[in-house]
C-alpha cells in the first residue's frame, strides 16, 4: 500500500542503522514519543520518492544522551538491509494527529503563517521554521522593507514562540501577530 507525501506528517528521519539486527537510529521532527514506541503502522519515504510504502513499526526506545529513537521496522532483519534505510523519512497519516491542549499547536500548522507586527501592524514575514532550544523559535523569513531594493539576500530572524511576544496565533486566518520587544528583529 502507497501514500502520497501530501497526506502524512513527518515524524523523524532515519539516520544510521544501530547493531546487526536490522534496528535504525531516528532523529526525531515530533514531540510525542509513543510515535516511535508503541507498535503500529507508519510511513516509510525514500529519498526522492513522493509516494511513501507502508511499514509496520515494532518496537523503538529513547536514547537520551544521543536524542534519538532506535526503532526497529518490519521487514528489515540486518545491518545491510537497516543500512538501505538511511535517509528514509519515518510519517504518520495526518489523521494520526494527537489532540492538543489550548495554546500547543502542530509544527506543520504554524509553518508558512504570516508574521504581523502588533505595534506597526506591518506584515513583516513568513514563518519558515519551528527549532527548539529551551522554548520553541519562529524562524521568520522577513521581507524586504521599501528602503532595501532588491537586495537579494534573505533574512531570517529567530523569534521566541512565547505568549508574551506572540500572543495571537490564528490558524483559521493563518497569521501570527507578535509584540517583539525593542530591537529583537534587528538582532539577528
Amino acid at each position: 500500500m502507497v501514500m502520497q507525501e501530501s497526506e502524512l506528517l513527518l515524524i523523524g528521519k532515519i539516520v544510521a542503522a544501530q547493531g546487526l539486527k536490522g534496528e535504525v537510529k531516528v532523529y526525531p521532527d515530533s514531540d510525542f514519543p509513543e510515535r516511535f514506541e508503541k507498535p503500529g503502522k507508519r510511513w516509510l519515504l525514500r529519498p526522492g520518492q513522493t509516494t511513501a510504502e507502508s511499514v509496520e513499526l515494532l518496537q523503538g526506545r529513547f536514547v537520551p544522551n544521543q536524542g534519538v529513537y532506535i526503532v526497529k521496522l518490519a521487514g528489515s532483519e540486518s545491518r545491510e538491509q537497516a543500512e538501505e534505510l538511511r535517509g528514509c523519512r519515518l510519517m504518520v497519516h495526518q489523521s494520526d494527529r494527537p489532540q492538543l491542549a489550548e495554546g500547543e499547536f502542530h509544527v506543520a500548522d504554524l509553518v508558512g503563517l504570516e508574521v504581523f507586527n502588533q505595534q506597526t501592524r506591518a506584515n513583516i514575514g513568513k514563518v519558515t521554521d519551528i527549532l527548539t532550544a529551551g522554548h520553541d523559535l519562529l524562524e521568520v523569513e522577513l521581507y524586504a522593507s521599501a528602503g532595501e531594493g532588491n537586495n537579494p539576500k534573505v533574512k531570517k530572524v529567530l523569534i521566541p514562540f512565547v505568549m508574551a511576544i506572540a500572543p495571537i496565533v490564528d490558524l483559521e486566518n493563518r497569521r501570527i501577530e507578535i509584540d517583539p520587544p525593542a530591537g529583537l528583529l534587528e538582532l539577528n
